[in-house]
């Protein structure tokens, strides 16, 4: 172009080759450790979330056989098939006892809780009628268990 000859006031201002490899390898950089804190917080965020399911989980569970073992006049524990009846004058539910999850009539409880140990009138039992149970959990993660117990009625002192 014959008209910029010479002329350094037409010269287009520009950044260097080195500069740009300077400025780049500057935001690769700093995209990197975004990434990388990201993945961070996002493993930490799905940590809490599993451990907000597993006591929401326990928590419904344990709900859910307070209000059974306070409704229901004789509770049957059946060890063959794993299952816990409970029986009524009007109504009877069963809740049974899986690796991994505990179903009760429609619901499903995914926990890893096992029963420990069962008690009627105060005396460990493996079959037959209880008046109490002991949840723990499976693996050895501390001391966490659940414990229910209902008062007895005349009936279940006649037999």
């Amino acid at each position: 172009m014959f008209f910029m000859k010479d002329n350094p006031k037409n010269k287009i201002k520009a950044f260097t080759l080195s500069e740009m490899l300077v400025v780049l390898l500057l935001t690769v950089i700093v995209v990197g450790l975004a990434f990388a804190i990201l993945n961070l917080v996002q493993r930490q965020m799905l940590g809490i979330q599993k451990a907000y399911d597993n006591k929401t989980e326990h928590n419904q569970l344990k709900q859910a056989l307070w209000i059974d073992f306070n409704s229901y006049s004789r509770i049957q524990w059946i060890s063959g098939s794993g299952e816990l009846k409970f029986d009524g004058e009007l109504q009877q539910t069963a809740y049974s006892f899986k690796q991994g999850y505990i179903l009760k009539d429609r619901d499903t409880f995914y926990t890893d809780l096992i029963i420990k140990e069962l008690y009627f009138k105060g005396s460990k039992v493996d079959e037959g009628s209880i008046d109490a149970l002991e949840l723990s959990i499976s693996s050895n993660e501390g001391n966490a268990g659940l414990f229910f117990f209902k008062k007895n009625s005349a009936e279940n002192f006649m037999k």
